[in-house]
């Protein structure tokens, strides 16, 4: 088992930044993909970003390119995603994943996921 704890969340100006962690405890994460996801109110979970358990594969959402940047210290147990020139449609509930097949992962096939932290972006 994993259990997946997300922070750094909060309420932020259009145009600022904010860091995303995911610890990761139970067992060690070091050969998972991880990934981010989010939910706004009334809609769907959504796909953000994933990385290989290597860290040497990365995808984004067309949305977030450019913005923000997912990353792991697979000693710390811990992934994040920073999130950078963030936009009010941005606001969403997001929530890390962990799941040893990638493309289960990306589709949102993870049995493993976080409680979520809350990301408001005002304008």
């Amino acid at each position: 088992q994993v259990q997946l704890v997300e922070s750094g969340g909060g309420l932020v100006q259009a145009g600022g930044s904010l860091r995303l962690s995911c610890a990761a405890s139970g067992r060690t994460f070091f050969n998972y993909s991880m990934g981010w996801f989010c939910q706004a109110p009334g809609k769907e979970r959504e796909f953000v970003a994933a990385m290989s358990w290597t860290g040497g594969t990365t995808y984004y959402a067309d949305s977030v390119k450019g913005r923000f940047t997912i990353s792991r210290d697979n000693a710390k147990n811990t992934g994040y995603l920073q999130m950078d020139t963030l936009k009010p449609e941005d606001t969403a509930v997001y929530f890390c994943a962990v799941d040893p097949h990638e493309p289960r992962l990306r589709t949102g096939g993870s049995q493993y996921w976080g409680q979520g932290t809350q990301v408001t972006v005002s304008s």
